[in-house]
């Protein structure tokens, strides 16, 4: 590697996924790094991943995987296609963290949390050259075209390197670093940024005073939930204000967007998705033998406690027929009315469009100023699919910065055991 003198210098704004994958990038390419984040330590967002066991990716096969992305798979495709599901997993296993396929598909390190890989990665940068500018907000620009930032004792710090890779984040968890104060500072310069919107996020519905105070917590287990033609099988939970998990997340965008249109959104859970109707009537259309209606739905139908308050909360006064009540349980009906707020949301929807940027993801009005990660308007259902196209645009990001400083990336490889692929 060159020396730091002679080096070309890029910075990095932003110290999640996307911007320490850029800064691992450039560093092995000779480039001298400065990565600045406003909080006091690098990967937040990433540890908080983690809480749940760090779902890096998703095994499935590469045109499923890359369907995931709606709208944005155009864009998507070509950095994905340069670092696949199995090049993230040979990088970490690259960092001594070996990965295992869940029985979903998912992808985990097998230490199931992100503070040992973390470790390994921020140490692999500092062997690299990296250098870290902690507890230093970004403010944008100067007239003279220097980068602003505010240090942890409110001094202002401006450097201007040969290129920037901004890499902030969206808006969801702001204590954890990303908080869209990005937004006000590009726009400043003309660029068109679209509106940032919660997804993958929990929804509001009017619960009864029962629901809230007795069932608030409550998973719903082996549910399917359908909207607009669209069934997902998986988990939710009960909120005090409505509902969220895995499921509900696999519908965020297509339920926030009917809500922001018609004000709400009707979605069905099926409580008893693994009994066809014929079935389920059957094990209804029994006598009750003076059985109360709880017990009876429990030991006819299997229904939890929550789910017969579900049941309830559509229809007070249960149906008696089975064939009415097979078809409440087979679709209930839940009123959703709003949106839990883009802060407590898991990823953030709209940003910078991709049509701002060229193929390099660099700014066409800012011409070695280049964006990635969750700041590019772009939404995917949890899975393992955020953290893998964060990855692949750090990558991309930096790649640009390599073209743009005239520097080869030939040579470009991300540890003893990765197969990054070269477009």
């Amino acid at each position: 590697m060159p020396s730091q003198s002679s080096s070309p210098e890029a910075a990095i704004v932003g110290g999640g996924p996307a911007g320490l994958i850029a800064a691992e990038i450039l560093a092995r390419a000779g480039v001298a790094v400065t990565l600045y984040d406003r909080m006091p330590s690098a990967g937040r967002k990433l540890l908080m991943a983690g809480r749940g066991g760090l779902n890096l990716t998703h095994s499935e096969e590469f045109e499923r995987f890359v369907a995931r992305y709606a709208e944005a798979r155009p864009q998507l495709e070509p950095l994905i296609g340069v670092f696949r599901p199995a090049d993230l997993r040979a990088w970490s296993e690259g960092l001594g963290q070996e990965t295992f396929v869940g029985s979903s598909g998912r992808v985990f390190p097998k230490a199931f949390k992100a503070s040992p890989l973390l470790r390994a990665w921020l140490g692999r940068l500092d062997a690299l050259g990296v250098r870290f500018a902690l507890r230093h907000r970004w403010q944008g620009w100067d007239d003279a075209g220097h980068l602003i930032f505010t240090d942890a004792a409110g001094e202002t710090v401006r450097a201007k390197p040969e290129a920037t890779i901004l890499a902030l984040g969206g808006a969801s968890w702001p204590r954890l670093g990303s908080d869209g104060g990005w937004v006000e500072p590009l726009s400043r310069r003309g660029i068109a940024v679209s509106t940032l919107r919660p997804t993958n996020m929990g929804f509001l519905c009017p619960w009864s005073e029962i629901m809230r105070s007795r069932f608030a917590g409550e998973p719903l287990k082996r549910i399917a939930l359908t909207f607009a033609g669209i069934t997902v099988k998986g988990e939710a939970i009960v909120t005090q204000d409505g509902i969220e998990g895995g499921a509900v997340y696999s519908l965020s965008a297509r339920l926030r967007d009917a809500i922001e249109q018609d004000g709400s959104a009707l979605l069905h859970i099926d409580l008893r998705p693994d009994l066809p109707h014929e079935t389920l009537l059957r094990k209804l259309d029994t006598p009750r033998k003076g059985q109360s209606a709880s017990t009876f739905l429990r030991k006819a139908a299997g229904l939890s406690p929550v789910g017969i308050a579900l049941l309830r909360e559509a229809s007070p006064a249960l149906p008696t027929d089975p064939e009415a009540l097979a078809r409440l349980i087979k679709a209930v009906p839940l009123t959703l009315t709003g949106t839990k707020s883009l802060e407590r949301a898991i990823s953030t929807a709209g940003g910078v469009p991709f049509s701002e940027l060229d193929g390099h993801l660099m700014l066409r009005r800012m011409p070695g100023v280049f964006v990635a990660g969750e700041m590019l308007d772009w939404e995917a259902p949890t899975g393992g699919y955020l953290l893998q196209a964060t990855f692949a645009s750090g990558i991309a990001a930096a790649r640009g910065v390599l073209a743009f400083l005239g520097i080869p990336d030939a040579a470009l490889t991300l540890g003893p055991s990765s197969a990054t692929r070269q477009t």
